[in-house]
């Protein structure tokens, strides 16, 4: 299963390639932030897509969204378990924002 999920913005890892740590339902891992870098900061919320963020988006639905999916029950966790594993090689190199 493939879901655009909700998360918030914790950390700026690497400035030169726009990367950033985002957390959904208390798992972290890193995520491309080229597509919105222009208009996120940390503690934003920002819709995830295979490694990407791909929107801003509001808190009322980010959080409305997360409720619906946790609902989802396994396939949920399973796609939680899918983002936590996911690494960009580019973090590696950090920089401060």
């Amino acid at each position: 299963m493939c879901l655009g999920i909700p998360g918030r913005l914790v950390e700026i890892i690497n400035d030169d390639f726009q990367v950033g740590t985002v957390e959904v339902s208390g798992v972290r891992g890193s995520v491309s932030l080229a597509l919105v870098w222009d208009e996120i900061a940390v503690g934003d919320w920002v819709l995830v897509h295979v490694g990407f963020a791909l929107a801003r988006i509001d808190e009322q639905d980010a959080e409305r969204t997360l409720a619906w999916l946790e609902g989802m029950g396994q396939a949920y966790a399973d796609e939680l378990r899918s983002f936590g594993a996911s690494r960009i090689h580019a973090a590696e190199r950090q920089t401060a924002r």
